[in-house]
């Protein structure tokens, strides 16, 4: 069997996936809306980590308590909440990043009957000593929060094998990435967008597994690799997002990283496995590369965003933002002006959850590709 079919099929049904592994296994589920929620704890009592991305259906029951200019992921997972297409859940944690998240925490639990509900309130400003001392104490209270939420004992030893098993995916992620930038013909940008969107729903064990045959089978595979086409590099924060892959490669280009939340942010950096286990999580969470819900300097974002796009050699940079995301508006500015002050070709999509005008984005990216 294809390996890469396992993925695409969960991406394209991950609450299906979802409800059978309940039944097949007894566990819980417990959903979140950020890669800064820390999946290893929830591995470690024993359920699902499951990221809600929404579903993409009409948005109606949400209206009433949402405001239109709340973006398509706050606004469709509420939908999808309401509507009860995600009815399997166990509970719910919010990690508190933008305005929009925070208060759709408070109408999520006044308004859903899902058991299990935790805020997870990180620091905002990640570079001060005072900083480390906050995360550990929020890292211990959710640890807490889940053990009496779920009625579970969650280990230092059981802590330290989902460590551990986070720490495989991650590895596994970041070779792929690898691959698709030094061989970019070797897996296509849509299929690597399907593991991924598999990958924030699957049981990690079998993640780990299913990752570890897919990279192998790529790694073995002959390369056939356009050089004519253009080197792109995604930044933003779209997390639930269409296939914009398929479109910017039918324009002539190739994607060879990206600066998502469900992309390289989500993977870039392992746990020490050497350390006690929440002082590590403490670490890996603090040092990781920020969105821009956290502060880790003024310019911390685009100096990262710079190092990629030359280590990565790209052509150009393509912004991908949710309609109504204000921390990315509010970033794009300055990074777009470090871009041109290395003569680095930008452009910027605002965009919802599903490609309404897919003809107007494709003929944006042929010209911005033809200008490069």
């Amino acid at each position: 069997m294809d390996p890469l079919q396992l993925f695409r099929d969960i991406s394209q049904h991950p609450a299906d996936y979802a409800r059978q592994w309940k039944m097949r296994t007894g566990g819980k589920v417990v959903g979140n809306f950020c890669s800064y929620t820390p999946q290893e704890l929830i591995v470690a009592a024993g359920a699902l980590p499951y990221r809600i991305l929404g579903s993409g259906a009409d948005i109606s029951r949400a209206d009433s308590y949402l405001q239109a200019y709340c973006c398509s992921l706050v606004r469709g997972s509420l939908e999808d909440a309401l509507a009860g297409r995600l009815e399997f859940l166990d509970g719910t944690v919010f990690p508190h990043t933008c305005d929009s998240i925070q208060r759709l925490s408070d109408i999520w639990r006044m308004n859903t009957a899902f058991g299990f509900h935790a805020d997870i309130i990180l620091p905002v400003k990640l570079d001060t000593e005072s900083a480390v001392d906050y995360m550990v104490s929020v890292l211990r209270r959710f640890r807490k929060d889940l053990e009496k939420g779920l009625g579970v004992t969650l280990t230092d030893a059981k802590l330290a094998d989902a460590i551990r098993i986070c720490n495989q995916v991650r590895q596994h992620l970041a070779t792929l990435y690898d691959l698709r930038r030094t061989r970019p013909g070797v897996i296509g940008g849509s299929d690597l967008h399907a593991v991924f969107r598999a990958a924030l729903v699957m049981d990690r064990g079998e993640l780990a597994e299913a990752l570890a045959t897919l990279v192998d089978q790529l790694a073995a595979a002959p390369q056939s690799q356009d050089e004519s086409k253009k080197r792109i590099l995604f930044s933003g924060g779209l997390c639930s997002m269409p296939d914009i892959y398929r479109v910017v490669e039918e324009a002539g280009g190739r994607v060879v990283w990206d600066d998502f939340c469900t992309g390289a942010r989500y993977f870039e950096g392992l746990v020490d496995e050497t350390q006690e286990p929440i002082q590590a999580l403490t670490e890996r969470y603090r040092e990781r590369v920020v969105c821009p819900a956290k502060h880790a300097g003024i310019y911390n974002r685009g100096a990262y965003l710079l190092e990629k796009v030359k280590e990565n050699q790209a052509d150009g940079v393509i912004f991908l933002f949710l309609k109504f995301c204000d921390p990315h508006g509010f970033d794009y500015p300055y990074m777009k002006a470090m871009l041109d002050k290395e003569g680095i070709p930008s452009i910027m999509f605002e965009i919802e959850d599903q490609l309404s005008s897919e003809g107007q984005l494709r003929t944006r990216c042929e010209a911005f590709l033809e200008m490069i």
